[in-house]
């Protein structure tokens, strides 16, 4: 009868160490399976984070070639501006040089 408690025992023993060694086994897996979802969660933010710093520097990028832009377009206007006043003053500078011509001849006419 001590030998049927002793292997009852035993097989008792060798049944819990068997489930204890498969618990083990199991959270391993379980371990490495969140490991493996970690690790995917991660990868997967870095590059959303790429990709929203690429677009980002793109968009500055993109802006600050409309500012160069409107600033080349403005001193653009602004040359044109002034070559216009010059002919202008021009015009008007040949105007008076006509007008007194005029006057000269017509005092010398008489």
């Amino acid at each position: 009868m001590f030998d049927d408690v002793a292997a009852q025992l035993k097989k008792e023993k060798e049944t819990a160490l068997m489930e204890a060694r498969q618990k083990e086994e199991q959270a391993r897996r379980e371990r490495e399976e969140l490991d493996k979802m970690l690790e995917e969660n991660r990868r997967r933010v870095e590059e959303a984070q790429r990709k929203e710093a690429l677009e980002l520097q793109r968009k500055l990028e993109e802006r600050q070639q409309e500012l160069e832009l409107i600033q080349r377009q403005k001193e653009e206007a602004a040359r044109r501006k002034k070559l216009e006043e010059e002919e202008e003053r021009a015009k008007q500078i040949l105007l008076a040089k006509n007008r007194a011509q005029s006057k000269a001849s017509s005092a010398v006419g008489l």
